[in-house]
């Protein structure tokens, strides 16, 4: 396997780290859009993500990795498995983390007839696609703002079911297919369609770094990497492995953790105040504030966690507003500061 760049020597980006931490930690959050310049570390940062996650458990020989105790999302070979009174053993396997290509056709994404088998055999057989590499990890596209709008409806019905839904050339096929999706891209190269916008739980802004001692640290670490890349991960290993000892804290404490009353009502008036659509600002606020707690090892979620939440999970939300041409994190910081004030208000 090509060699994996440490996520913990990544220099500078705190608030991309933190935001594919938190989607790491609870995945229903819905997922990172990074917005940036390019050469800026976006694409670096979620592929050294898959090297930092725990292994899951998967069906052994399931082609989708369903979970074995899953019983809502497996697939029809495992549903028919079990029902069959067959067993079912569990093996180890890392956490997908699927690049989706721009030049991807629809068959390669959603998967198609096995040509081959058909051919030799006459069996119409299923070829699983990205959708279904996928399933339980991290699908990223890098440049998403140019990816072809078929390929973005795609990406908006399974990230809206759950399921990726095949109906072609005689084969009828429907498998699980949940996955948090990444993109990164820049803006000046194109607007990202709004439905797709809406999907992304989190977005944060990545800037070239400015602090000349910032900018030299960087090349000397890429330098090192590409020098010699075994002994660089040698180097990081024990920082990559403290951080995956967070992580898996972090998710047997995030059912556990309370979320008062006036955390809730903190949020829905910060999302009333700046006028976001819908109510997926409350609950990407509410899923990230959480996991940002058991990430810090706290027992609840207290303000201080949404207020620092609040940007990343607010700012792709808001209307624009032709009166009002401050960029969107300065708004929500300037809806926090005429809510709550200046001083974080107590637990």
């Amino acid at each position: 396997m090509r060699p994996v760049y440490p996520f913990s020597a990544i220099v500078g980006q705190d608030e991309m780290k933190l935001a594919l931490l938190l989607v790491a930690i609870d995945p229903t959050i819905g997922g990172v859009m990074v917005f940036g310049d390019r050469g800026t570390g976006k694409s670096t940062a979620v592929r050294a993500l898959a090297g930092l996650l725990p292994p899951m458990k998967v069906v052994a020989g399931c082609r989708y990795g369903c979970d074995p105790h899953g019983t809502a999302t497996r697939c029809d070979d495992c549903r028919e498995r079990l029902q069959a009174g067959g067993p079912v053993r569990s093996v180890l396997a890392p956490v997908p983390v699927v690049d989706l290509p721009l030049g991807a056709t629809e068959d390669r994404v959603v998967g198609a007839l096995d040509l081959e088998r058909a051919l030799t055999t006459g069996e119409k057989a299923f070829e699983p696609g990205l959708l279904a590499r996928a399933h339980r990890g991290f699908l990223y596209v890098d440049e998403v703002n140019l990816l072809e709008d078929h390929l973005v409806d795609l990406l908006l019905d399974a990230a809206a079911t759950g399921e990726n839904v095949v109906e072609r050339e005689g084969v009828s096929i429907r498998h699980p297919s949940k996955f948090v999706l990444v993109g990164s891209g820049n803006p000046e190269e194109g607007e990202l369609r709004p439905q797709l916008l809406d999907r992304f739980g989190l977005a944060v802004d990545v800037r070239t770094p400015t602090v000349i001692a910032t900018r030299i640290e960087v090349i000397k670490r890429r330098d090192a990497f590409d020098r010699d890349a075994d002994a660089f991960m040698t180097h990081w290993h024990k920082a990559d492995a403290k951080i995956r000892r967070h992580l898996e804290k972090a998710r047997t404490r995030l059912d556990a953790l309370a979320v008062s009353d006036t955390v809730l009502e903190r949020a829905a008036s910060l999302c009333a105040q700046l006028g976001t659509d819908g109510l997926r600002g409350e609950l990407t606020l509410l899923r990230t504030s959480r996991a940002l707690a058991a990430y810090d090892g706290d027992s609840e979620v207290t303000m201080t966690h949404l207020r620092r939440v609040a940007p990343m999970a607010l700012r792709h939300r808001l209307r624009r507003n032709v009166l009002d041409d401050a960029g969107s994190t300065t708004r929500v910081e300037r809806a926090i500061a005429e809510l709550w004030g200046d001083v974080v208000a107590p637990r």
